[in-house]
């Protein structure tokens, strides 16, 4: 019975901050929001299991979802991060809450311009992260990152 009186906490919670629906057979919350571009497949824009928050690689698309924003690396990345922050904060959460970062860039010759940007967002007590370099990215982004998030 607990079980289920936390689901619908859950769902109570999820009506009350963000467009979101329970998968009735796993109690994964699917969420999303319009501060960022729509997802562009069939995938979901965060999901959350318990307290922890699953969200999608975010590329640097303008907000319609169809075209990239910013031609250099240090313009895509901030438009990543400035959408993953707003994917948090529709949840109630912010950057401090990721607890795991994954960067996918296309060219790691321009990591370090990358990683001067990724710093200002992420001043203190960084997340855990790696980084990788891939031979290509959805509509030739030069980076994408997804993030895990906690709520503890």
């Amino acid at each position: 019975m607990a079980h289920k009186s936390v689901n619908i906490f859950f769902a109570l919670v999820c009506i009350f901050l963000t467009a979101c629906h329970v998968s009735p057979s796993t109690g994964k919350l699917i969420h999303s929001t319009a501060d960022i571009y729509p997802a562009v497949g069939p995938y979901s824009q965060i999901v959350q299991a318990g307290d922890q928050y699953f969200l999608s690689g975010v590329i640097p698309l303008n907000l319609n979802g169809d075209a990239i924003a910013g031609d250099t690396i240090e313009q895509q990345t901030r438009q990543v991060l400035d959408y993953i922050a707003a994917k948090l904060q529709s949840l109630g959460l912010r950057l401090e809450h990721v607890v795991m970062a994954t960067v996918y860039m296309t060219d790691l010759q321009e990591f370090s311009r990358m990683n001067q940007v990724y710093g200002e967002y992420f001043v203190n007590n960084a997340p855990a992260r790696a980084t990788v370099e891939v031979a290509r990215l959805p509509r030739d982004a030069k980076i994408e990152i997804a993030v895990v998030a906690s709520s503890l």
